[in-house]
């Protein structure tokens, strides 16, 4: 990180806002990191967000000040974020919510509004005309719009964007794994002497962990059987227990991890089958650790991963248990994966060129 800039005398640094609203795992830790950034640029920053948040990120460690505001839309939570934005010479939300109430926080106010779109919400059903609407007046809101991949980028144009622009953001690279033998991981997980495929994240419809256990269903009576372990908590995870346990799948539920680093280096492959991904925390953490990686050709996937990874149609289980049964008969083409994954995490932007970008929005919006 550069040194940090002193202010021309008389001016006091610049004072930004960044407002998380339900807060993915992927956008927290961009925010962690894009504070500290920040605040080694010599900027003032507060970070308003739910406050379970705090516990889990630590913001008040990057050097910037924490305002925990309740994730709800009511006038109370909508005044104590306008409250916490007072005196701010930007405020740059992340996520569609925060985007929203920062937006009505702001009302009357000339205080420019950057937002990062970092995932998309499903806009399908009876939520779609609500959800549609959300994004215009986020999007019109805003007076840049920066989008995590190029298909968010023309979903904001599409939605009434003045300016919205390119922004690939990487998440920090994760602490090397504890020096645990690859061995033992595998013998906790109950992989000893067979193949083990890895997936990790919430456990919610739109991730595609029915599909997912369509594909073990077509493995199940193979010899060696490959064992599929997914890490993760949601709602679905009641309804998946069901299902592994009344078809015999060769599936492990394991819930929520602290040692995922460890658990992905143990891993053959790991299998990535979301609905829609933009810079999918999974495809980042398997790249950079050399694991090969399966993941449905949706989203920001195909540009993230670029040819270090093998694709697969959305919601096609019987490509997705070919592509991975495959990959386990080849390990010379999981050694290749494996070397371009590492190359391909080497041309992501580095936290420092991230807030480089972030900074040179805000010196255009604040002079």
């Amino acid at each position: 990180m550069s040194s940090t800039p002193v202010p021309p005398y008389g001016q006091s640094p610049l004072s930004v806002v960044q407002v998380l609203g339900g807060g993915s795992a992927g956008s927290s830790a961009h925010v962690r990191s894009l504070a500290a950034g920040l605040v080694a640029h010599g900027l003032r920053v507060s970070v308003c967000a739910p406050a379970g948040l705090e516990a889990a990120y630590d913001f008040g460690g990057s050097g910037a000040r924490f305002v925990s505001v309740p994730r709800r839309s009511d006038p109370a939570a909508v005044a104590a974020l306008r409250a916490a934005c007072s005196g701010a010479d930007l405020v740059h939300a992340h996520g569609l919510h925060a985007a929203v109430r920062s937006a009505l926080a702001l009302r009357g106010r000339r205080i420019p509004l950057v937002v990062t779109w970092h995932s998309r919400a499903d806009d399908d059903g009876a939520r779609g005309h609500v959800v549609r609407l959300l994004e215009r007046r986020a999007a019109r809101a805003a007076a840049v719009v920066l989008g995590t991949s190029s298909d968010l980028v023309d979903r904001a144009r599409s939605r009434g964007a003045r300016d919205a622009r390119l922004a690939p953001v990487s998440v920090p690279a994760p602490r090397p794994p504890a020096n645990v033998p690859e061995s033992k991981a595998r013998a906790d997980l109950g992989a000893v002497d067979r193949p083990l495929v890895m997936a990790v994240g919430r456990l919610a419809r739109n991730r595609g962990y029915g599909v997912l256990l369509d594909a073990a269903r077509a493995w199940r009576d193979l010899v060696p059987t490959p064992l599929l372990v997914i890490a993760g908590e949601g709602s679905e995870r009641g309804a998946l227990q069901r299902r592994i346990e009344a078809e015999s799948l060769p599936v492990k539920l394991i819930g929520r991890r602290e040692d995922i680093g460890e658990l992905l280096a143990a891993a053959d492959v790991a299998v990535l089958t979301s609905r829609w991904e933009g810079r999918s925390v999974l495809a980042q953490e398997a790249l950079r650790a050399g694991v090969p990686l399966v993941a449905t050709a949706v989203g920001g996937v195909p540009e993230l991963v670029g040819d270090a990874a093998e694709l697969v149609p959305y919601g096609d289980s019987e490509a997705l248990a070919s592509v991975v049964l495959r990959l386990l008969d080849d390990p010379a083409r999981r050694l290749w994966l494996a070397e371009a994954g590492k190359a391909q995490a080497a041309t992501w932007p580095t936290e420092d060129e991230t807030v480089a970008q972030v900074l040179s929005v805000y010196d255009e919006l604040t002079g």
